[in-house]
């Protein structure tokens, strides 16, 4: 059976790194097929919707989903895309590659992030002029689903599992959270550490080899593992996957980056990687591997983009890396 990709490229580099991706996927000669759909502001612009139904659609129906980035129109495209393939886990690897000038080399680390509720659930009023509201919404159900994701992760590859939280402060919120992980732990008959989001913050400044796999709530996943990406190089080389029951969404963990699009300078690594994940997803284990390999490769010898410290271009890098496999 032929695996159906959808590619939705989306703003800004997105539209540079995401090509680069499927070329590399393509270089594998898998057999996958790929159907393009359009969203973000540059659709908004031309149709009136930022996420047309039939891009929805693609996503629903296709086998993953490799997405690019989306400017000011981000909440209206990815929460929902990551809606439609019903995710209920973010895996956001950080990693230090040699060749990379990272602020800590012995990173090596993952983000379990809760990807469903917290505070991105939109839930926002205005009570009066000049006083406005969010509501934070943690559920058991989905405290106990992203941990027992996380501890199965964890368990696969032998790692530590700390917990993030700040239930010091949000008490029932963060202890519906908590509890709901220490059920699944209990169940399971694993131990895990815990760690305050704030003081995490700062341990993973000074000791980020002290950590393996780290289950978040859905900000505070999305903040740290973007404090892990200064530790290894940037967001460049930071992908992820958005995992459902059926179906995932993969993208980088850079946004859309208006300062250098259209450039042909943007660092296709992150999108790169995370076609790799998405490989993985599918049971292409042994092509995900020689994508990772080749693309550490090239970051360990080169060529390199502006932000990395280098002068090459998108297509350099995805040309060095094709070359790799």
């Amino acid at each position: 059976m032929t695996e159906e990709i959808a590619i939705i490229p989306g703003d800004g580099i997105g539209r540079e790194v995401v090509p680069a991706a499927v070329r590399v996927l393509d270089a594998l000669d898998l057999g996958l097929s790929f159907v393009t759909g359009e969203a973000g502001d540059g659709t908004l612009a031309e149709t009136g919707e930022a996420l047309p139904d039939k891009t929805v659609s693609l996503v629903t129906n296709a086998d993953a989903t490799l997405f690019g980035a989306a400017g000011e129109t981000a909440a209206d495209v990815i929460l929902p895309l990551r809606s439609a393939v019903g995710s209920f886990a973010n895996v956001r690897p950080a990693r230090a590659y040699p060749g990379v000038d990272a602020l800590k080399p012995e990173t090596d680390l993952v983000f379990i992030r809760e990807n469903t509720e917290g505070v991105y659930t939109g839930i926002e009023s205005e009570l009066s002029a000049g006083v406005t509201t969010l509501t934070r919404v943690v559920t058991e159900d989905a405290s106990r689903q992203i941990a027992q994701f996380g501890f199965e992760y964890a368990d696969e590859r032998g790692d530590r599992v700390t917990v993030a939280h700040k239930a010091n402060v949000m008490r029932t919120t963060d202890g519906q959270f908590l509890e709901g992980v220490a059920d699944v732990a209990e169940e399971r008959g694993v131990e895990y550490d815990t760690a305050l989001m704030d003081a995490l913050a700062m341990h993973l400044v000074m000791h980020p080899d002290e950590y393996d796999v780290v289950i978040c709530p859905n900000l505070a996943g999305d903040m740290l593992s973007d404090l892990a990406a200064g530790l290894v190089g940037g967001l460049g080389l930071l992908p992820s996957a958005n995992i459902g029951h059926d179906n995932a969404l993969f993208e980088p963990v850079h946004g859309t980056a208006p300062d250098i699009a259209g450039d042909g300078i943007a660092n296709p690594a992150a999108a790169i990687l995370s076609a790799a994940l998405l490989l993985d997803h599918l049971g292409y284990d042994d092509a995900g591997s020689r994508v990772r390999t080749a693309v550490e490769k090239t970051l360990e010898k080169g060529p390199h983009t502006p932000d990395l410290g280098g002068n090459a271009s998108t297509e350099d890098v995805s040309s060095a890396i094709t070359d790799r496999l």
